[in-house]
């Protein structure tokens, strides 16, 4: 008896002077689903779910710049902010002709991705937000070091967020606080996060985009207008043990998206890692019944 997994093709494409990386699966001419990582990620936090959505979709993972294996040219005097993220991955979605597509966001994939939606909302048939903020009542305390950092981003709180975020004790942190079945966890995605992060420059790159965080909050309003008007089938499943992004920022989405399903599942930040086949049936089961 043979078992049949469908293949995921590792690839590049050039797109706005970056070459992104980037993970593909199922059949192309299938409906499209664009998968957005967060912080410290990449698309490598999709391994176990690509798999379980590529008999129906469409699946496409890449890279963030300054994230995985993306790679961005030093002659390309790239800034690191939220806004040119969104300017690259709006290049990459039209270097692959993605003229409509699913989104699943992820903490920062969710200001990215949301930024696409606000360019192009014909473009998006459906949203999961997995612990993807866009409400100010969905950040929680662990914030609090880093709105220091935005009220005075002097070179003394750039060090605290250093020493307590980008070191391999707060990465392991954020894949493990909150989590009931830590055994579920694999080592080798806090490990390569932090292998990647200590690329030359990285660490500097992570703490301006921490700083420019603060600018997507300027566009919650907008995002939310989107939920009201678009009201595109809309799943938000969260871990309900997050530090950094409270149920109540999940709950919120309910606000502006009646329709919106919501559901809290009993681990941390990075759910994903602990529950791939339970959120892979609920997006099956949710996008194509709403």
């Amino acid at each position: 008896m043979s078992i049949s997994t469908p293949a995921v093709r590792y690839q590049h494409v050039e797109a706005d002077g970056v070459r992104v990386f980037y993970r593909e699966a199922g059949d192309p001419s299938a409906p499209v689903m664009l998968l957005l990582h967060g912080f410290p990620s990449s698309s490598h936090m999709f391994r176990d779910l690509i798999p379980l959505l590529a008999s129906h979709y469409r699946v496409i993972a890449p890279d963030l710049p300054g994230f995985g294996f993306t790679e961005v040219p030093p002659e390309r005097g790239y800034e690191y902010t939220f806004d040119n993220l969104a300017i690259t991955l709006g290049h990459f979605v039209d270097a692959l002709r993605l003229s409509r597509y699913a989104l699943y966001v992820f903490d920062y994939g969710a200001p990215v991705g949301f930024r696409l939606a606000l360019a192009h909302p014909q473009r998006i048939t459906g949203l999961v937000s997995q612990n993807g903020n866009a409400y100010l009542e969905g950040l929680g305390d662990a914030w609090a070091p880093i709105r220091a950092y935005w009220s005075e981003p002097s070179s003394a709180n750039r060090e605290v967020i250093r020493k307590a975020v980008l070191s391999l004790e707060g990465t392991r942190y954020q894949y493990l606080h909150g989590v009931v079945t830590p055994e579920r966890v694999a080592p080798e995605y806090w490990m390569l996060d932090v292998l990647l992060m200590q690329q030359p420059g990285n660490d500097e790159i992570q703490l301006d985009l921490f700083l420019d965080y603060r600018n997507n909050l300027t566009l919650y309003p907008r995002f939310q207008s989107f939920f009201k008007v678009a009201q595109v089938p809309t799943l938000v499943i969260w871990g309900k043990h997050d530090p950094f992004f409270i149920p109540p920022g999940a709950h919120a989405y309910k606000t502006d998206n009646p329709h919106a399903v919501v559901e809290l599942l009993d681990t941390g930040h990075f759910a994903l890692q602990t529950h791939a086949e339970h959120i892979a049936e609920r997006i099956l089961a949710v996008l194509p019944r709403a």
